[in-house]
């Protein structure tokens, strides 16, 4: 074991049992203890009861339910190549249990500490074929275990940011090793392929493999139906509809002045605003805020009628699919801290897409600027001014919409490159 390795493994134990006694734990930390009580434990049970050794088992780690969405989409094509395998899933946050709970999967729990003596518990009991990350995580420990025992392991849909802390010292020292003994690696474009070299991995085990949301979007655009229950009541096609998604209070403070401004050159303009946090009061506050301007205003879980200017969902869980009641769309998240939505639902249906100026961390938004499909606003008056001229020119949506969903057509093919590469973790 290198030195990197075991002060890393020491610097774990020492979290967790700082993690495990102190009394000041925060509360992420204190459900990520709590839900690890008895882990070894249930695991161990799950082996004994399901595990088939005549089968192959493919151990797939995400450490959220974003990562999970991507890593689901490639365990059902690799559960469709591979119908005998046997799929464990583990997750790091504790936010995601009842996500994958619902997956599909043989078995599903939080990814043990990544100490020795729990990934080799862990291990015994699994005895996977193949272990494969997704797009973020790589545990060192775990990766050491496994090149010991000989299981080959993979990394799909990664991803590293150009201002990544794993870039630089501490975490590249320490992590070096853990990347070094990837056997495969698929990313989502060469940037990030030469990122992971420059952390360790060997050049002849990356490759770029796409994005396998993409593959998602497209796959939930085609499946919306415009006549359908939700979408009946929202599209009309006399009139042109913004629907705003998963805005926060930074994105409402510019689409509200700017819905009044443009609705005042453009009449037949209506809005679709699609809280991220639809809690009572502030759908209550949003709807006040439209109040006295003559936009007739209705909430989603009471619509009964079709000729609304203003309606404010107030239900998660549905946004892309509104977005075909849309004939162009904005994206919420991009104008404070939290970062910005997904732009590819929007962008799969042909909507031409608008957002604020802080997505950096969302390579698909830029590159949707550069294709022609989205525009980028930096204030209220450019947010204004962009409504205007598309909510105006018919031709200016069509051609800025098409050019989002030929963005998305052409980066397809994601979820079964990543399939592949898993495929091969197993010499198949």
């Amino acid at each position: 074991m290198r030195l990197s390795e075991r002060v890393y493994e020491r610097a774990m134990w020492a979290l967790v049992w700082g993690a495990e006694r102190l009394p000041w734990r925060e509360g992420k930390i204190l459900r990520a203890v709590e839900a690890r009580k008895g882990l070894l434990d249930r695991i161990g049970a799950w082996a004994r009861a399901h595990r088939d050794p005549r089968r192959p088992l493919l151990w797939m780690h995400a450490s959220s339910v974003g990562e999970g969405l991507q890593a689901k989409a490639v365990l059902e094509r690799v559960r469709e190549r591979q119908p005998d395998l046997q799929i464990f899933y583990t997750y790091h946050s504790p936010s995601a249990e009842a996500w994958a709970a619902g997956l599909g999967v043989d078995g599903a729990d939080c990814i043990p500490f990544d100490r020795g003596a729990d990934m080799a518990r862990t291990l015994a009991a699994l005895r996977p074929r193949a272990i494969v990350f997704c797009k973020y995580d790589v545990w060192p420990v775990l990766t050491r275990l496994a090149h010991v025992l000989g299981i080959p392991v993979g990394l799909v849909s990664a991803v590293v940011a150009p201002d990544s802390k794993r870039l630089r010292s501490p975490a590249r020292w320490l992590l070096r090793e853990a990347y070094a003994r990837l056997d495969r690696v698929g990313v989502v474009a060469q940037p990030d392929a030469e990122r992971l070299v420059r952390l360790g991995v060997r050049p002849d085990r990356v490759r770029v493999t796409g994005d396998a949301r993409i593959d998602q979007a497209w796959a939930r655009a085609q499946a919306v139906d415009r006549a359908g229950a939700l979408l009946g009541l929202l599209v009309d096609p006399r009139r042109v509809t913004l629907v705003a998604g998963s805005t926060w209070r930074e994105d409402e403070a510019r689409l509200v002045p700017a819905f009044h401004s443009v609705r005042g050159a453009s009449p037949d303009f209506r809005l679709v605003l699609v809280p991220h946090e639809p809690a009572r009061p502030h759908v209550e506050a949003l709807e006040a805020s439209f109040r006295g301007s003559g936009a007739r205003l209705e909430r989603h879980s009471t619509l009964g009628r079709s000729d609304w200017d203003v309606l404010v969902v107030d239900r998660v869980g549905i946004l892309a699919e509104l977005y075909g009641a849309g004939d162009l769309a904005y994206v919420g998240g991009a104008f404070g801290t939290r970062g910005i939505h997904s732009v590819l639902e929007p962008a799969a249906l042909g909507l031409p897409v608008i957002f604020g100026p802080r997505h950096e961390a969302a390579r698909e938004a830029a590159e949707l600027v550069a294709a022609g499909g989205a525009f980028v606003v930096r204030d209220r008056d450019a947010l204004i001014a962009v409504l205007r001229r598309l909510a105006a020119e018919r031709e200016a949506r069509r051609r800025a919409g098409a050019a989002a969903r030929r963005y998305v057509e052409s980066h397809l093919g994601g979820v079964e490159r990543n399939a592949e590469l898993v495929a091969e973790l197993f010499g198949r």
